[in-house]
């Protein structure tokens, strides 16, 4: 092959890579989404959340969290934090709340949404935000993995690092209905068909051990649930009567075969919508 052909093909191959992330104006915005293929973080200007005081039922968590997260914000060690239980009882609510607390504290902390598919090019990520001066919370919702996921594994470059250690300004949150991030079947069924059922999951499993700050979510008893609509009315101003408020959101609950903190906003959304209240 002669040189002309070589360098053809570099050239081509420099145009199928795509082109390097450049770090945005962190001023900008204080949350960011990061998309990948091409790399880019997106300002996030509007951040979809609720007050820290309209998390109900939650208080050891919500303590823990923050102690953990102003640690962090103020150049203390903290842990990487994995949210795990319940669905609807405001894991992901937490995370943002936690976020716009720290920040009305005084403190600099920019969070990054990462979406689990784009795991893979979380070691280009971290390589933009190590050089910054910033402080960042990676933040992942709804993180679980399935039998022949391999996403899990570009994780370990967050918790661990690799040779080069997690950058000192980046701590990792995550939210899962699971514990172990895999399903309970998946678990059984490895250790059932391995020669050594200890060592078959180890590698899956151990990932969750990683997270150095585990924070378990539960379904929400009935008084909890009112209090939290009860919390919502007040806080955007609708008044109604206690009584007919606890047969309707008793009845929506009924119908909905579930209770948690998310059927609870459902509710309150709808209460708001018939009361002619914007949110």
């Amino acid at each position: 092959m002669t040189e002309e052909s070589l360098n053809r093909i570099a050239a081509a191959l420099e145009r199928m890579s795509p082109p390097a992330a450049t770090a945005p104006d962190y001023a900008s915005a204080d949350a960011f989404l990061w998309h990948a293929d091409p790399d880019v973080l997106e300002p996030v200007n509007r951040v979809s959340r609720v007050d820290v005081g309209l998390l109900v039922g939650i208080d050891r968590s919500r303590d823990t969290l923050l102690e953990n997260t102003l640690q962090f914000a103020r150049g203390m060690p903290a842990n990487n934090a994995l949210l795990w239980g319940a669905r609807g009882m405001g894991k992901s609510s937490l995370v943002k709340a936690i976020h716009a607390e720290v920040r009305a504290k005084g403190e600099a902390l920019k969070i990054v949404e990462v979406q689990r598919e784009d795991l893979p090019s979380i070691s280009r990520l971290l390589m933009l935000l190590r050089a910054s001066e910033e402080r960042f919370i990676l933040f992942c919702d709804d993180l679980s993995f399935s039998h022949d996921d391999e996403h899990y594994k570009s994780l370990k470059a967050v918790l661990d690092g690799g040779i080069s250690g997690r950058p000192e300004n980046v701590l990792f949150y995550a939210t899962s209905n699971r514990r172990h991030l895999m399903p309970r079947d998946m678990i059984e069924n490895e250790r059932s068909n391995a020669i050594n059922p200890s060592e078959a999951v180890e590698e899956k499993v151990s990932l969750s051990d990683r997270f150095g700050l585990w924070l378990g979510f539960h379904p929400c008893t009935q008084d909890e649930y009112l209090e939290m609509i009860a919390g919502y009315c007040a806080a955007h101003g609708i008044e109604i009567d206690a009584e007919e408020m606890r047969a309707e959101a008793i009845e929506w609950q009924a119908t909905r075969g579930a209770r948690s903190g998310r059927v609870a906003w459902q509710y309150f959304t709808d209460l708001a919508g018939r009361r002619g209240v914007r949110l």
